[in-house]
């Protein structure tokens, strides 16, 4: 097959790799339908990761089962199916609890800007679709592999309620899917942090009632000019720097709730701040698996259209220009499509 590797720093290589197979008896490969690159594949990209030898890349997909292992009791050859950048079992107590990407059996899911992938842990870690979906929807779903489902749990990780002020700090596909998951559980007003037009644009289109431009000590101040003073009931940290967290912290009102779903780069917590105020904290690598059932029904009955973050769609073989897109800022996020 055809597929990604990361080389160096900005030294993206599509070509050979070897055809994935069934390892071990609960697995299944998958034939990629669609998969994209994630702000998060920018860390190494950029340099922020070490990379010791030529890698294989990409963690989100949705596509067709090809073959499955003899352990394998839900899934068949056919199905479209959704599955998590994590691979878990679903079965033991830390996933019923709702938190499979701290499955002691997990497995983290890369190599999937291929043509092919293999997933482990199928029964647990695939969701199939109702039925095959039309090509027009396979943008949102695939955005339920990480970022909407990323989003979702920003939203219910910081307990977003009816009626709820909700601020979100991050401007990429997984902020503006924060936007969208804030309004979808109800919020009365959402609060978008973002510079750039585009992004502006689709937070509103989302759901944000107001735009913040300012960072910093401004940016607080303005998150509480529009909340009477106090700050917002849940605030949505979506990128991971230290920046981006001190200003979810201090958007907050007392006794408020942040969640944060970026992967931490540099980030020392004020403790001493948080101690004060009172702020409920909780975040880490989104459960994925948990939201696919519910997020599956809602984008098949067209109530959120989470695929409009895509605005650059690309074939697959030019993944290194999607690569220099989104590190360029030229796009949101991009599609690859085999």
């Amino acid at each position: 097959m055809r597929g990604t590797l990361i080389h160096a720093p900005r030294d993206i290589r599509f070509g050979d790799r070897p055809d994935p197979k069934i390892v071990e008896p609960t697995d299944a490969v998958v034939r990629i339908a669609a998969t994209c690159v994630c702000g998060t594949d920018l860390w190494p990209y950029r340099g922020a990761n070490p990379i010791t030898e030529p890698a294989p890349i990409g963690h989100e997909y949705v596509g067709h089962v090809e073959a499955v292992g003899s352990e394998v009791a839900n899934l068949r050859p056919g199905q479209f199916v959704i599955g998590s950048f994590f691979a878990s079992d679903n079965t033991c107590p830390i996933c019923h609890a709702g938190y499979q990407t701290s499955c002691p059996n997990r497995q983290v899911m890369t190599g999937c800007q291929s043509e092919y992938v293999r997933v482990p842990l199928a029964d647990g870690t695939l969701v199939a679709t109702p039925d095959e979906p039309d090509a027009a929807m396979i943008p949102d779903l695939l955005t339920l592999s990480d970022v909407m489902g990323t989003g979702w749990y920003a939203a219910v990780a910081a307990d977003v309620k009816p009626g709820m002020t909700v601020a979100v700090v991050g401007d990429g596909a997984v902020g503006l899917c924060a936007v969208l998951a804030a309004r979808e559980l109800g919020a009365a007003q959402v609060i978008a942090m973002s510079r750039h037009t585009p992004r502006q644009k689709l937070a509103i289109e989302f759901g944000a009632a107001d735009i913040v431009t300012e960072r910093g000590d401004e940016g607080v101040e303005r998150v509480k000019e529009l909340t009477d003073g106090l700050g917002a009931d849940a605030v949505l940290e979506c990128v991971g720097t230290d920046e981006s967290m001190h200003q979810a912290v201090r958007s907050a009102r007392p006794g408020g709730n942040v969640s944060f779903v970026g992967v931490p780069h540099g980030v020392n917590l004020p403790i001493t701040e948080l101690f004060y105020s009172h702020l409920g904290l909780r975040g880490g690598p989104a459960p994925v698996r948990a939201f696919l059932p519910e997020l599956i029904d809602r984008v098949w009955h067209g109530t959120i259209s989470p695929g409009k973050v895509f605005d650059l769609t690309l074939p697959l073989d030019q993944v290194a220009e999607g690569y220099r897109a989104m590190d360029e800022r030229r796009a949101i996020k991009v599609l690859l499509q085999p």
